[in-house]
């Protein structure tokens, strides 16, 4: 029996791929902190005692390559990280690490788009960063 939603349903979110009319579907997205030894010392961080950690973004903050980005709300101090971006076409879940690009169906440049401010009145709060990383068309994604 097909589900009736009470509202309309959204498009799901799906990336463009270079030179293909097709469109890579995205579920989740999966983000790593501190994996970048420079940027975690700019950012107050010692990375030879602070491991990297994870966090996520919403699927549908991905904005595919050519897209437009506005500049987003309540923030005065928005900056960028180019990201490498692995899309993967199966689970990862307990998998050993020379297993790891098994899992790998293809790569990307991508921007990880922070809102500092709110990120660094998070932080001084020990609460999460939702807000700071995860507003709309806050990972833009090349093809």
């Amino acid at each position: 029996m097909p589900l009736s939603f009470v509202l309309a349903d959204w498009p799901r979110p799906a990336l463009t791929l270079q030179g293909s009319p097709d469109l890579f579907p995205v579920r989740r997205v999966f983000c790593v902190g501190k994996n970048y030894a420079d940027h975690a010392r700019e950012m107050g961080s010692d990375p030879e005692r602070e491991p990297p950690f994870f966090f996520s973004k919403p699927a549908d903050a991905l904005v595919p390559g050519g897209g437009d980005i506005p500049y987003p709300s309540a923030t005065s101090n928005l900056h960028h990280e180019v990201e490498l971006v692995l899309a993967l076409k199966e689970g990862g879940a307990s998998l050993a690490p020379e297993n790891a690009w098994g899992c790998v169906w293809g790569v990307a440049v991508g921007l990880d788009l922070t809102r500092r401010d709110l990120q660094a009145a998070a932080k001084a709060k020990g609460q999460p960063w939702d807000m700071a990383k995860g507003f709309d068309a806050s990972g833009p994604v090349a093809p």
